[in-house]
C-alpha cells in the first residue's frame, strides 16, 4: 500500500519559516520524482516545487523562488520543503506528490499552512 504522509504545517506569522516533510512508503522512493503542490480555497492545485529522481535537479514556481527549498533523503524515503519569508498568499493546503509515470502517480492527504498575524 502506497502512503505519503505530510507533516509540519501550521500557523505562522508573515516572514516566518516552516519545514514540511513527506514520509513515503510502499514504493521505490528513489525512482520517483517528488513534488510539492498547494491549493488555496477556490483555486486549482498548483506546483510549488519539484525534485527529480535521477539527479535531484529542482524547479520552482516563480512565486516561491528564493524563498522555498525542496530536498530529498532517499535513505529516509522523505522529501522536504523548507519555506522561509512566508507571505499570507502562501496560505494553502500543501500536498506531496510522487510521480514516476501516468500509471504511478500518488498523492498525500495534505497539510494546512496558514500565514497570518
Amino acid at each position: 500500500q502506497v502512503q505519503l504522509v505530510e507533516s509540519g504545517g501550521g500557523l505562522v506569522q508573515p516572514g516566518g519559516s516552516l519545514r514540511l516533510s513527506c514520509a513515503v512508503s510502499g514504493i521505490s522512493f528513489s525512482l520517483y520524482s517528488m513534488g510539492w503542490y498547494r491549493q488555496a480555497p477556490g483555486n486549482q492545485r498548483d506546483l510549488v516545487a519539484r525534485i527529480t529522481s535521477r539527479d535531484s535537479s529542482t524547479n520552482y514556481a516563480d512565486s516561491v523562488k528564493g524563498r522555498f527549498t525542496i530536498s530529498r533523503d532517499n535513505a529516509k524515503n522523505t522529501v522536504y520543503l523548507q519555506m522561509s519569508s512566508l507571505k499570507p498568499e502562501d496560505t494553502a493546503v500543501y500536498y506531496c506528490n510522487a510521480d514516476r509515470d501516468v500509471y504511478r502517480n500518488y498523492w498525500g492527504q495534505g497539510t494546512q499552512v496558514t500565514v497570518s498575524s
